[in-house]
């Protein structure tokens, strides 16, 4: 096995965190003598990072003594909910670290590097990970959430049959799609006609979820919501965005915010709590909102074999664009018997079609 084989692992190794919440994914591998000694992986927010992981894999610490550490992301240096890598790394002899990529993280990012090459460790830095991790690169580098639109839709673009009421468009396999890219994300929002026609939980009907994202409403008024929604059936965090002050108490769960909210608005509170990705699951209005404020990164859409006609509400309809917003790396995959498209904002583009 070479270098390239090695960072291979790692990135495996790394995907395998599914609990990490707010911190990355990393993977590390401990190599000598062209031998593999010890694999490890970021597994929970708040317990040992990957080095550290795998480090606890020896007999003993000494057997890393003149190894090789592989790892996505560079070692941390600081103190937070666990001590600096950096130190057990130094500690165990480990003699060169082949980092996957510098952490974006401004209390982490070149610190970590720092430290080893005072600290006679031969660093040798790859970047080639850069779309790993991809909410948490873009929230530190634009200081704000990752933003993606999910809908589903007929073949004319309709969302609902018949206005203020629900319709389900997709099957199971576009379901459990659905579900997965909840779970990959750290808030949901939708607006307040999503709310009281739909009546959600927003939740993710997956196992092993030990971070459920934080369920998001927008709504005018929070002394109108009823506490027999469904949404409050489930224990997990929720935040009201109202433009008007409660009169009532709510569970502990949940959380009241109040302003006259707007996209920027709700970006800035989602920022100064550190969440890095935001899913908006509707309504049509909602998303034009966002499209319109320039703030939109990801689509994914879900497209049923069905025909609404008629007055069924569009997928997007409210305020206009500037301009037209150009979209690339269009994928479909099939989830019969529906469709799946994603793509992604081109901020390359800045013409008018």
């Amino acid at each position: 096995m070479d270098s390239k084989d090695y960072m291979k692992l790692v990135l495996d190794a790394a995907s395998k965190g599914h609990s990490t919440w707010t911190n990355p994914k990393v993977g590390a591998v401990i190599v000598k003598n062209n031998q593999i000694l010890a694999i490890g992986h970021h597994e929970k927010f708040g317990e040992n990072h990957a080095e550290i992981n795998a480090l606890s894999k020896l007999s003993k610490l000494t057997d890393a003594k003149g190894a090789t550490l592989y790892v996505t992301l560079e070692p941390c240096s600081h103190f937070g909910k666990t001590p600096p890598c950096v130190e057990k790394i130094v500690q165990a002899g480990i003699k060169k670290v082949v980092i996957g990529q510098i952490d974006p993280n401004p209390i982490v990012s070149g610190f970590g590097v720092d430290y080893l090459k005072e600290h006679n460790v031969n660093v040798e830095i790859n970047d080639i990970y850069p779309k790993f991790n991809r909410s948490y690169n873009f929230f530190y580098k634009n200081n704000r959430p990752l933003i993606t639109i999910k809908y589903a839709m007929t073949l004319d673009g309709k969302i609902n049959h018949i206005r203020n009421n629900r319709s389900i468009l997709t099957e199971s396999a576009a379901y459990m799609d659905s579900q997965k890219l909840r779970s990959q994300n750290q808030a949901i929002l939708i607006g307040e006609n999503t709310f009281k026609i739909d009546d959600p939980e927003l939740t993710v009907r997956l196992n092993n979820m030990k971070f459920s994202p934080i369920r998001l409403i927008l709504i005018k008024d929070i002394n109108q919501v009823d506490l027999s929604e469904k949404i409050f059936k489930v224990n997990s965090e929720i935040w009201f965005l109202s433009k008007t002050k409660p009169k009532k108490d709510f569970s502990k769960n949940v959380s009241i915010f109040v302003d006259d909210w707007t996209p920027n608005k709700i970006l800035k509170l989602l920022t100064e709590h550190s969440i890095q990705s935001l899913l908006i699951e509707g309504g049509s209005s909602l998303q034009a909102n966002f499209i319109s404020s320039n703030l939109v990164d990801n689509f994914v859409v879900y497209i049923a074999p069905k025909i609404f006609g008629g007055q069924g509400l569009p997928a997007i309809f409210g305020e206009e664009l500037s301009k037209i917003m150009n979209l690339k790396n269009l994928q479909v995959k099939n989830l019969k018997p529906d469709l799946k498209i994603t793509a992604e904002r081109d901020t390359n583009v800045h013409r008018n079609n």
